[in-house]
């Protein structure tokens, strides 16, 4: 078994994360982070942005008008950008939790029979079509004949509208100013062939996470999926299945057994264990905290996490050093200031200086 060390692994996943800014592709930069969390959108193109080359915004929009990346709730139930190829298998995921089933959620917004209409009327109403919000709420009452659908339809948090989501019924639409779109995958997107088995969705999504986040336990890539939620049985068989092709083989950090992909295991020994000397400023809610999970004192120091993950769901952002969190950061008016962690020791300066500019000119 591969023993490691965890500065080794935090320094192979700043390249995995492309913190190296090889490229200016905002699709290779979704694909390599397993997609973006895109709940403020501007976040998600500054998220893109500070891993180009040149700070490239424009090109995150550029992706989706083209259709090569695609806005949908997935991973934790908020807003992503997903590649389109790989979005079925990250819904397909997240749908076979069925977590709309569970008697809780059912007390707490609708029953089974009413999302039940609710879906065939969504699949209806968007056939070839893009609707708003407001758009596909009356078309659904309607269709449903249920009045009682309308304040869970209009929710701005879209409970209601997730599990259509995950089941590949829906997909966010063109932006049209400031009013959400919904639309049919299907007849909206290239190539779009359903969903496929949640067996063969993890063949893709598992070893799509580990390659960025990795080495990891099956715990953690429940939490960073869907909080958790995932049925115990079905997780350890995906994982299990994975072992027993070669896709995955188990290594040990610093005594902890956890998963790796086995084509990233040469690479994984040869990381350099002094770690990623740059500086990066990362935007709020970036994957860098939230793929391997705010809770994680490897990555965001203990105590500090308060700083991190805020309030409403609010994921600052922050100064990344060698791996970790080093500190947070803020704009404002163009002004950029930066609270570093005096416990995790010294940022080199010029970097830092470089790093700030650049953030206050993108």
């Amino acid at each position: 078994m591969l023993s490691l060390a965890w500065p080794h692994v935090l320094s192979w996943r700043c390249r995995r994360q492309l913190l190296h800014r090889p490229t200016p592709d905002p699709l290779a930069v979704v694909r390599a982070l397993a997609g973006v969390q895109a709940q403020v959108a501007s976040a998600a193109e500054q998220a893109v942005a500070a891993r180009q080359p040149v700070p490239d915004p424009a090109s995150v929009r550029a992706a989706v008008a083209a259709k090569r990346l695609v806005k949908t709730w997935a991973a934790r139930g908020t807003l992503h950008l997903l590649d389109v190829a790989e979005a079925p298998a990250h819904l397909a995921l997240l749908a076979a939790a069925r977590t709309w089933e569970r008697p809780s959620w059912q007390q707490t917004f609708v029953t089974a029979g009413q999302l039940e209409k609710i879906s065939a009327a969504a699949w209806e109403a968007l056939d070839g079509t893009v609707l708003s919000r407001a758009e596909l709420t009356t078309a659904i009452v309607e269709h449903a004949g249920d009045p009682d659908l309308d304040r869970h339809l209009r929710s701005g948090w879209g409970t209601v509208l997730k599990p259509l989501a995950w089941q590949g019924l829906l997909v966010y639409g063109p932006a049209d100013g400031g009013t959400v779109t919904f639309t049919r995958p299907d007849t909206f997107l290239p190539g779009w062939a359903g969903l496929p088995s949640a067996a063969d969705a993890a063949r893709v999504v598992i070893p799509a996470y580990l390659g960025a986040f990795g080495p990891a336990s099956s715990a953690t890539f429940d939490q960073w999926l869907i909080r958790g939620q995932s049925r115990k049985a079905m997780l350890r068989g995906w994982f299990k299945a994975l072992l027993a092709d070669g896709v995955l083989t188990e290594v040990e950090v610093d005594g902890e057994r956890l998963f790796a992909r086995t084509a990233d295991l040469d690479s994984l020994a040869a990381a350099d264990p002094a770690g990623f000397g740059e500086v990066r400023l990362l935007p709020a809610f970036d994957q860098f905290v939230l793929g391997p999970g705010t809770a994680d004192t490897r990555v965001v120091p203990p105590g500090r996490r308060p700083e991190i993950s805020r309030t409403a769901g609010w994921i600052s952002p922050v100064v990344a050093h060698r791996g970790r969190v080093a500190g947070t950061w803020d704009r404002t008016d163009g002004e950029v200031t930066v609270n570093l962690f005096p416990e995790h020791g010294e940022v080199p300066a010029t970097s830092l200086r470089d790093e700030i500019a650049r953030v206050s000119t993108s």
